[in-house]
């Protein structure tokens, strides 16, 4: 719905984005109008039915996809996998462990060790800091 009012609206895609979806597997309806601040709360308090059922079962866009699958978006692009997938799937591919997917799990799961490692880290020395006991 587009409004004249002062309501700040969004692009169908970025409103996608924000809900998680496929922008061409939504409705027409949805994709040809702007949506305002006010309707993406309504949708995501209330999801209707198409919402329901496309984060549901898909097909679901790559960051979704990544997300369920436990990898980046860059190693689904290493996988070759390019194309919105559906929760069905994504559950195959989860059954099958094809090698590439075996490697990214892995690849993330050092990642956010990492990322985990730097954090701690991080956090030692502002406590250091704030307790006083580390020199300059």
């Amino acid at each position: 719905m587009k409004s004249q009012q002062s309501t700040q609206t969004m692009k169908p895609a970025t409103a996608a984005k924000k809900l998680g979806v496929y922008l061409p597997a939504t409705p027409a309806s949805f994709q040809e109008g702007a949506v305002s601040r006010a309707e993406l709360n309504e949708l995501q308090a209330n999801p209707p039915e198409w919402l329901r059922e496309l984060r549901a079962n898909g097909p679901h866009p790559r960051p979704v996809v990544a997300a369920k699958l436990g990898v980046s978006i860059a190693g689904l692009a290493r996988g070759e996998v390019t194309e919105p997938l559906t929760t069905e799937q994504i559950e195959a591919l989860k059954q099958e462990q094809p090698e590439w997917l075996v490697k990214e799990r892995a690849t993330q799961a050092e990642v956010r060790k990492e990322a985990a490692r730097l954090k701690n880290l991080q956090q030692e020395k502002q406590e250091k800091k704030a307790s006083g006991t580390e020199r300059a």
